[in-house]
């Protein structure tokens, strides 16, 4: 997507002072689209702002509380600890009527964040597609994308996304966002009930991750070329 193109659209990025999503909302901006912050405290959402717009050398980011970042958005992103999911999805529910909604959330159950734990609803993204209804068009994406990576601009992010949805022109809005980023590839896996396996991938990665001693593990789909 040319850069002039991405900047028709804006991106809130909600729950984006955490590393996920602060990451996500860095390279965004960076490749040229209009991204908003969203937090529970939309002073903490301008903070975090500033701070990566001091990064980029340009005013390109700024911060709103969840409702309002959701409501002037064309796409919202929740990245949020499993334990704050459901309340802001019901603080945004209706601001993201008719729009996309990506989530990034994985259940994790602290104090074991590196073994698979399967929430009631089977899977986060099922259980905001169940909370928001069938006029939010959910897709799980960004689940396996390391922080470290993200933060990152001089180093390619060399991992794939695995995209789950049932609304296939959705899922073709969010790879724009994909190829938007150095180094990631888009992966169609399927329907949402899919991203039960990419959410359990998580834990899976973070175990990875301290037995190599290594901060950044991800995931490349081979047999594709």
């Amino acid at each position: 997507m040319a850069k002039e193109t991405a900047k028709m659209m804006t991106i809130a990025v909600l729950g984006g002072t955490g590393k996920e999503g602060s990451g996500l909302v860095l390279r965004w901006a960076h490749a040229g689209y209009r991204v908003l912050i969203g937090s529970r405290d939309a002073a903490r959402a301008q903070a975090k702002a500033d701070e990566i717009n001091e990064v980029l050398g340009d005013q390109l980011v700024s911060g709103k509380s969840n409702p309002d970042a959701a409501a002037e958005a064309d796409v919202a992103v929740l990245s949020v600890p499993y334990a704050a999911h459901r309340a802001i999805l019901e603080s945004v529910k209706e601001a993201v009527q008719g729009k996309i909604l990506v989530d990034v959330t994985v259940p994790l159950k602290p104090p074991a964040v590196r073994t698979v734990y399967v929430p009631e609803g089977i899977a986060a993204v099922l259980e905001a597609q169940a909370l928001l209804g069938e006029g939010v068009r959910v897709v799980a994406a960004f689940q396996n994308i390391s922080a470290v990576h993200l933060k990152d601009l001089d180093h390619s992010v060399n991992c794939d996304v695995l995209v789950c949805g049932d609304d296939d022109e959705a899922k073709a809005e969010i790879f724009h966002l994909i190829d938007a980023v150095d180094g990631m590839r888009g992966i169609d896996a399927g329907s949402l009930a899919n991203a039960v396996a990419v959410e359990a991938l998580t834990p899976v990665l973070l175990y990875i991750n301290k037995r190599y001693n290594v901060s950044g593990a991800g995931i490349r789909i081979t047999g594709l070329e």
